[in-house]
C-alpha cells in the first residue's frame, strides 16, 4: 500500500511539472505576490504628494510649508490656485492645501480662519489617513507659532507607548506573513482539486480503476504529493521571499510552523479532493472555490481579529482549519511561541484534517464506485 502511495504521488508530481500554468501560479503566488502584497497599498501614509498654495506668504505660511517632508509626504509643490487644480485632476496630488490671504493677521486677531484642504478621495489608503495628518500638523503648527516656542505642554498623565512584536508598525511585516498563510490554503486546494478534475478530463481516472489501486490509494498519493510541493514552496517564500528580499524578522520556529504547516495541509488538500468530486469542470471548480475560499480567508482572523466579528461566527469559523492555522501562525511567527502554547492549535488541526480526509474520501469512493 504504501509504494503504491509513493508511486501515485510521483505520477502526480510528474503530472504538475508538465503543467506550466499550474507551475507559473505556484512560482508567482510564493515569490512576486508575497512581495506585492507586503509592498503595495501600506496602511500608513507615505510619499504622498502634495501641493500648497500659498495665499498669504507670512511666516506661519512657511512654517505649515515646511512642516511637510519625507516620508510621510513628499517635498511639496507651491503652486498657485490653478495650477493645483490642474495638478488634482491630472492625478499629480493627493492633496492641495490653500492658505488663504491674511491668514497669521487672521490668527493673531483670534478670528479663526479657514484652511481649505482638497483631497483626491479616489486615493482612499492616502486619502483617510491624510487628512488627519495635515489637520494635526496644521494645528501643531499653529499652536505653536501662537505660543512663541516649540516647548510642549506637559500633560498630567505621561502614557508611555510601547509596540510589541512590531516596533515600527510596518504593514509589510504583517502583509507578507498573511499572504503566505492565504496562499497555503488557496494552493493546497487548487492543486487537489484540479488534479483530480485533471484525470477526469483526460481519461486517466480509468486507467486508475482497471489497477490494483484503492480509492485510499489513490486519494492519499495526491494528498501528500500536493502538499509536500506547496510546503516546499512555503519554505522558500519564508526563508527566501520575507527573511532575505523584505528583511521581515521571524521570532520563532520555522521547522514548527511547517509541522503546524503539514497539519493544515492535510485538511486543505482534502478539502480540495471532495471539492473536485463536487465539481465537473475547471470552470465550476473555480467557482466553488471562491464560494469557499473567500470565507476561509475572510473569516480566519487574519484580516481583521476574530474579536472584531459577530460571536455566533466566531463559533462557526472554529470548524474551519484556517482559523486554528492563522493563530498558530501569527503567534509562532510573529511573538516566539514554543509548542506548549500552540499545541491546541495543531491538535484542532489533526482533529479537523482527519474529518475533512474521511468526508472526502468517501465522497471519493462513491464517484469513483459511479464511475466504475
Amino acid at each position: 500500500m504504501l509504494a503504491n502511495i509513493l508511486n501515485l504521488g510521483v505520477k502526480e508530481l510528474r503530472s504538475l511539472w508538465r503543467d506550466p500554468m499550474m507551475l507559473l501560479l505556484i512560482a508567482y503566488a510564493f515569490s512576486l505576490g508575497i512581495y506585492v502584497a507586503a509592498s503595495s497599498m501600506p496602511e500608513t501614509l507615505h510619499k504622498a504628494p502634495i501641493a500648497i498654495v500659498d495665499e498669504d506668504q507670512s511666516p506661519l505660511a512657511n512654517r505649515i510649508a515646511g512642516a511637510f517632508y519625507p516620508p510621510h509626504f513628499t517635498a511639496p509643490a507651491m503652486t498657485g490656485l490653478g495650477e493645483a487644480d490642474a495638478g488634482m485632476d491630472a492625478g499629480d496630488y493627493t492633496f492641495a492645501l490653500d492658505i488663504p490671504p491674511d491668514f497669521q493677521r487672521d490668527v493673531l486677531a483670534g478670528r479663526q480662519p479657514s484652511v481649505q484642504l482638497n483631497v483626491d478621495a479616489t486615493r482612499m489608503s492616502q486619502a483617510f489617513t491624510g487628512s488627519s495628518y495635515i489637520q494635526q500638523i496644521v494645528q501643531g503648527e499653529v499652536s505653536e507659532f501662537m505660543r512663541g516656542t516649540r516647548k510642549a505642554t506637559v500633560p498630567p498623565v505621561d502614557l508611555a507607548l510601547r509596540a510589541r512584536f512590531n516596533p515600527t508598525l510596518a504593514q509589510s511585516w504583517f502583509g507578507s506573513v498573511m499572504e503566505i498563510i492565504n496562499n497555503v490554503t488557496m494552493l493546497s486546494i487548487v492543486l487537489t482539486g484540479a488534479a483530480l478534475i485533471r484525470e477526469r478530463e483526460h481519461g486517466t481516472i480509468e486507467h486508475l480503476l482497471v489497477m490494483p489501486v484503492t480509492p485510499f490509494e489513490i486519494m492519499a498519493s495526491k494528498v501528500w504529493s500536493m502538499g509536500v510541493v506547496v510546503l516546499v514552496a512555503c519554505a522558500f517564500a519564508l526563508t527566501g521571499v520575507i527573511q532575505g528580499i523584505l528583511q521581515v524578522p521571524i521570532e520563532g520556529s520555522i521547522p514548527l510552523f511547517l509541522a503546524g504547516a503539514a497539519l493544515h495541509l492535510f485538511a486543505t488538500t482534502s478539502m480540495g479532493i471532495f471539492m473536485g468530486t463536487i465539481a465537473r469542470s475547471m470552470p465550476q471548480f473555480g467557482l466553488l472555490l471562491m464560494l469557499v475560499l473567500l470565507p476561509l480567508q475572510l473569516l480566519s482572523g487574519g484580516m481583521t481579529p476574530r474579536e472584531s466579528m459577530p460571536e455566533i461566527v466566531q463559533q462557526l469559523m472554529l470548524a474551519a482549519p484556517t482559523t486554528h492555522f492563522v493563530k498558530m501562525a501569527q503567534a509562532i511567527l510573529y511573538r516566539g511561541a514554543g509548542l506548549d502554547v500552540v499545541w491546541p492549535q495543531l491538535l484542532a488541526l489533526v482533529v479537523i484534517g482527519g474529518f475533512f480526509f474521511a468526508i472526502a474520501l468517501a465522497r471519493f469512493r462513491r464517484t469513483i464506485g459511479a464511475m466504475g
